[in-house]
């Protein structure tokens, strides 16, 4: 009866999610409380082109989220829970194409889990 238990407390913690590392992939549509992106100021940039400051535009920003930029993490300032500003390096423009922009807020606002916003494209030229 003991091990019965036992196998049964295992199988509701496991069920759960305690004590698991598995950790959800990257929504590119955000979830419930999850930021979300309605514009990039400005929304493209000239290839091999200096430095410059992108201002994300929303709802939902917290003062832990940070703008990823083609996949990078750039330092970000928090205005408001409808702005950010990030910093991005004229590395990250060096090439053309399009640079996928999403807002990652850890902890999320309303949860413990990590929280992705929507996904929109800057251009670089």
């Amino acid at each position: 009866m003991k091990t019965i238990c036992v196998l049964l407390l295992t199988i509701f913690a496991l069920g759960c999610g305690y004590g698991s590392n598995y950790h959800p992939p990257m929504s590119t549509t955000g979830g419930a409380g999850a930021a979300q992106i309605s514009a990039l100021v400005p929304n493209s940039a000239t290839a091999s082109g200096p430095q410059f400051m992108l201002t994300v535009n929303g709802s939902g920003f917290a003062s832990n989220s940070v703008v990823y930029f083609n996949g990078a993490p750039q330092s970000t300032m928090f205005i408001s829970g409808n702005q950010l500003v990030a910093t991005i390096p004229a590395a990250e423009i060096a090439t053309s194409g399009m640079k996928p922009v999403y807002v990652l807020t850890v902890g999320g606002r309303y949860n413990s889990s990590n929280q992705t916003s929507n996904t929109m494209n800057f251009t670089v030229d």
